[in-house]
């Protein structure tokens, strides 16, 4: 018996020494699993953040050239307007002086050639205003975001920083400033 006592401690031992190899294999097998799964999922996040990142950049990009193409489109012909500014200016001279003319009754000839100009005028003006240039309003209080004041003189009827007088119409294209209206101003 003492054979068979002596068998079972040592088979107790063994399964006992089996056994713990076994649970200890088996934990070393799932903590580096683990491990690599949590490094996985980690790795995975930030390429998953690199991709949005990079998205959301190229998403902006693309609205920006939009806007840019657009601005670009709807201002195109901002130069040929400025240069179109002048022929205007001219008008507006040759009609300040046809009416600083005195017209004698009998004058049809200076009669005919106001009235072409004031027609050719008027078309030049809707023209410019179908293509979104506008004449900026002079009237009341001097804005320094679309009057240039060229000079200060003193107003009876005006009041310090009111336009006094209009020397050159200033225009916006769409909402854009073209060239600004050059006035004096009341001190």
């Amino acid at each position: 018996m003492s054979n068979e006592n002596e068998n079972s401690k040592v088979e107790a031992e063994v399964e006992t020494e089996v056994e713990t190899p076994k649970t200890d294999e088996v934990l070393e097998k799932e903590e580096p699993e683990v491990d690599e799964l949590a490094q996985m999922k980690e790795l995975v996040s930030e390429w998953e953040d690199k991709y949005l990142r990079a998205h959301a950049d190229f998403e902006n990009s693309k609205r920006l050239l939009v806007k840019d193409k657009t601005a670009a489109v709807s201002y195109a012909n901002e130069s040929f307007a400025n240069d179109v500014l002048s022929v205007v200016d001219s008008f507006d001279s040759a009609l300040a002086m046809i009416d600083a003319t005195e017209v004698e009754e009998g004058s049809e000839v200076l009669e005919k050639i106001r009235e072409g100009v004031n027609l050719t005028y008027t078309q030049l003006t809707k023209v410019l205003e179908k293509n979104g240039i506008k004449a900026v309003e002079c009237e009341g209080e001097f804005n320094p975001d679309v009057h240039q004041a060229i000079m200060q003189i003193e107003s009876e009827e005006k009041e310090a920083g009111e336009i006094v007088q209009v020397l050159q119409k200033g225009y916006t294209i769409k909402e854009r400033l073209l060239r600004p209206a050059m006035v004096s101003t009341a001190k």
